[in-house]
């Protein structure tokens, strides 16, 4: 996109630039259906006049608007030159990462194609991507490092951009099998009052990775890996007393462990092996205001050679939206009031029982 100054205004400077769609690249493709991805640059920069005649872009307006507006549709044609297809959601984290970088806000110097571009694997007709700076990053790290912590709200991509690259690891044959753990501890139910036998019961808390295993892996597949032990789901308390060698290892919902239990999975690590542990430190469902091992662990190993600390927030979030407006919402209160996630901290819910609440 080029940018040429245009006439002075009393109030200030006005630039211009204009755009070229190469003539290989539909209009849809870079305006979105019905023009949707236009009207989402438009909100962006309500100051700037957009137009569009034929495959030409134009903007007029703040020089700052005008070439961050110049940048959008450079980044985009990045990405659709990779065959990837633009999203309004795509589009609006372009933006957002674009006016962090010209802020000043942002701390590194990853662009939003080079984001936006990055495959992890392919299943099933579907590529699983990061789809923000932080997921990036956190991506990265787990290939960096030995030990990777991804902590942040429900909804940012922590557990299944881990299965993803456990996956992948799996296929490029990095290591010899997956296995994937979560502490069964209840989130106010009570894992004693459902039916079935003890494998029935604990089944549900280990549903979640379930489910990401079909988005990535034939299903048809899943229970010959599961039964060769290429493919391992079990709670926590079963890894203690193995050395785990040649494994992926991933631990789901760390929060929900002690810190003897956090010590005791961590020193499970074999050879050749990788951990990936994720977890939501506002969501403890420890009873008896028993300490969570996820918010200990960050005291303890920050600093460790090879072990990674990615932390990501609200802004991850690539639910629902308002997914990501409750997460601030609930951030919000809690530190207006002094509370954890709305109750009074060490109570939960109606029945007043103390202590549910990791300190």
């Amino acid at each position: 996109m080029t940018e040429t100054p245009t006439a002075h205004t009393p109030a200030q400077e006005q630039a211009r630039a204009q755009f070229t769609v190469p003539a290989q690249h539909p209009m849809v493709t870079v305006l979105g259906s019905g023009d949707s991805l236009l009207r989402v640059i438009e909100r962006a920069f309500p100051a700037a006049d957009i137009h569009v005649r034929g495959n030409e872009i134009s903007a007029v307006g703040d020089p700052g608007d005008v070439a961050l507006i110049s940048r959008v549709f450079d980044e985009m044609m990045l990405v659709l030159r990779t065959g990837q297809p633009m999203t309004e959601d795509a589009v609006e984290r372009s933006i957002a990462m674009l006016k962090a970088s010209d802020n000043g806000t942002s701390d590194g110097s990853e662009t939003p194609a080079q984001v936006l571009t990055q495959n992890i694997l392919s299943s099933r007709g579907r590529t699983i991507r990061p789809k923000t700076l932080n997921q990036k990053r956190y991506v990265d790290a787990i290939d960096k490092h030995t030990i990777v912590f991804g902590i942040g709200p429900a909804g940012t991509g922590k557990t299944y951009l881990a299965m993803a690259k456990a996956v992948q690891a799996l296929q490029s044959k990095q290591v010899n099998r997956i296995i994937l753990t979560r502490p069964a501890v209840e989130a106010g139910e009570r894992l004693g009052f459902l039916p079935g036998t003890l494998y029935e019961k604990i089944d549900p808390y280990l549903r979640p990775l379930y489910d990401a295993l079909h988005d990535m892996i034939d299903p048809d597949s899943i229970p010959r890996l599961m039964a060769a032990g290429t493919i391992e789901v079990a709670p926590l308390a079963y890894m203690r007393g193995r050395t785990l060698n040649d494994a992926f290892i991933i631990l789901d919902e760390a929060q929900n462990t002690s810190p003897e239990q956090m010590k005791m999975f961590l020193t499970r690590l074999g050879f050749d092996s990788k951990i990936v542990i994720t977890g939501d430190v506002t969501q403890v469902d420890l009873p008896n205001g028993q300490k969570s091992g996820l918010r200990q662990v960050q005291e303890i190993l920050e600093g460790v050679e090879d072990v990674h600390f990615s932390r990501l927030s609200s802004h991850d979030v690539v639910r629902h939206k308002l997914v990501g407006r409750i997460v601030d919402a609930y951030e919000q209160y809690d530190s207006k009031y002094g509370t954890e996630n709305g109750a009074p901290k060490g109570v939960r819910g109606k029945s007043g029982a103390k202590g549910t609440k990791g300190k």
